[in-house]
């Protein structure tokens, strides 16, 4: 008989202290595909279908796919948004056994009413229905709570590597030929965790995280090391699992994977800061950018804190006021969340001039709202932007300027991934110094060409940035930066 493999994704990003709630609605409104829908493109969390799909008839299986959904990071998931969707899920899954394998595209951090760990929750409920036998494996975000429940759960749990995330079709590919070696019996996966009773987060474009990943990648696949993830941690979520740890899986050896598990987290947490590049507060950031950009290049900024993909609204003014200050720079920022002032603007049309009222809307931490006349420069019915293999909509979107600043409204929250957030709607980014982009490093891929230089913004929120402030209740203690580090 032929091997069967079933494959479905439930997925978003929960910011437990953003005041924006998600329901079942948010997912069918961002990326909702009922089986044999997913198109032949990877979203950020659904890789693994396409995966699966794409090596089905080389490798002889028969695939069966269920829902796959995502929606934006925000705050709580509802009870009955959750809910229904993993039973959706579950339903497909059970109509599809007998099956060998099952393979998941999650988040790792979705917190929904009553579930503090979804993701836990849904892979017992997958084993509960497919049984010992299967082989049950799941992609995760490297920015995941990971959970003892997903990792008792799972045979393979195999999380992105790199940040920006480049790689999520890389890791599913990664995950698929580990689930089907296993079926196979060709190996014996054992997991081990270290958790280094912190958050020691760093990026992979630059060093030390581009160094250390690069080995982690060459380890693999030899010496019985299987998979080695590191999974960052999502520090503005009051759960008990917040924080980072290292994954090995091993061949049928688990004291081999505990060993290099410890050593690996144990290297990172000797970094301290040191994997974390300098940021800026605003008119520092300005200032440094002034003295580095270069001619037809400016440098890019990165609002990191006001990052819609850290479950925030992206609307703050912190920098659209800081930039103007500041007249005589060429700017541009977006993209920028406010649904009604781009109504207004695609209303009035290209070419107007119109008194707007725009961002600073969604919270108190959003800052103030805009007030300025305005010109409309550009409108779109769909702002559509690629992001890796994947391309990401931000809906009706437009373009205005206030003097030599270019402001980018779009109408759905997502982060600036790519240069067509700015360049599809008329503006030049190589006639700009300074270049503000709301996303805490995925753009980093796509501008990285463009720039003089790529620096961090510390704007103050409203993603909470200073984990020493965060009102955690339900975090395992001790917990650094609250406490000393035990491990040091």
């Amino acid at each position: 008989m032929r091997m069967r493999v079933f494959t479905a994704s439930l997925a978003t990003e929960t910011n437990t202290f953003a005041p924006l709630f998600v329901d079942r609605s948010a997912f069918e409104g961002a990326f909702y595909c009922p089986p044999g829908t997913h198109p032949d493109t990877p979203t950020l969390c659904s890789a693994p279908t396409v995966a699966a799909r794409r090596r089905a008839a080389s490798e002889g299986y028969e695939l069966v796919e269920g829902t796959a959904t995502w929606a934006e990071p925000a705050g709580l998931v509802s009870r009955e948004g959750y809910e229904s969707l993993r039973d959706e899920i579950l339903g497909q899954l059970k109509a599809a056994l007998p099956v060998d394998i099952v393979l998941l595209g999650l988040h790792g951090s979705m917190v929904a009413r009553g579930y503090d760990d979804c993701e836990g929750d849904l892979i017992a409920r997958v084993r509960a229905l497919a049984g010992p036998d299967c082989v049950i494996g799941a992609e995760l975000d490297m920015h995941c709570h990971l959970t003892a429940e997903m990792v008792a759960g799972a045979d393979i749990i195999v999380a992105f590597k790199e940040f920006p995330h480049t790689d999520f079709l890389a890791r599913a590919e990664d995950l698929l030929e580990l689930c089907l070696k296993t079926a196979r019996k060709q190996v014996k996966p054992v997991s081990a965790v270290f958790d280094c009773r912190g958050l020691a987060a760093f990026m992979t474009s630059r060093e030390p995280g581009r160094s250390f990943v690069d080995r982690l990648i060459a380890m693999e696949g030899k010496d019985g090391i299987l998979s080695i993830s590191v999974a960052h941690g999502f520090q503005a979520a009051d759960v008990a699992d917040v924080g980072t740890k290292v994954l090995v899986i091993a061949d049928g050896d688990e004291a081999k994977a505990a060993a290099l598990a410890k050593q690996l987290g144990l290297e990172i947490l000797r970094w301290g800061q040191g994997g974390s590049p300098k940021h800026y507060k605003p008119e520092e950031g300005i200032a440094a950018a002034l003295a580095l950009a270069e001619p037809g290049k400016p440098v890019v900024l990165a609002d990191r804190w006001d990052n819609p993909g850290g479950g925030v609204a992206g609307d703050s003014s912190v920098m659209v006021e800081a930039l103007l200050r500041h007249p005589e720079i060429p700017a541009a920022i977006g993209a920028l969340w406010d649904p009604v002032a781009v109504s207004l603007c695609r209303a009035a049309g290209v070419g107007t001039e119109i008194p707007l009222r725009f961002i600073g809307k969604a919270a108190p931490s959003s800052g103030r709202p805009i007030d300025a006349v305005v010109k409309v420069v550009g409108t779109t019915e769909d702002l559509l932007i690629p992001f890796e293999q994947s391309w990401v909509s931000l809906g009706p979107a437009a373009a205005i300027r206030i003097g030599q600043l270019d402001i980018v409204l779009a109408s759905t929250r997502a982060q600036t991934f790519s240069p067509p957030v700015f360049t599809d709607l008329g503006i030049d980014l190589s006639a700009k110094k300074v270049v503000v982009v709301k996303s805490s490093n995925h753009f980093h891929a796509a501008f990285a060409p463009i720039a003089a230089q790529v620096l961090y913004l510390d704007s103050g929120g409203p993603y909470p940035p200073d984990a020493t402030k965060i009102p955690y209740t339900k975090v395992k203690r001790p917990f650094s930066p609250l406490d000393p580090n035990p491990w040091l």
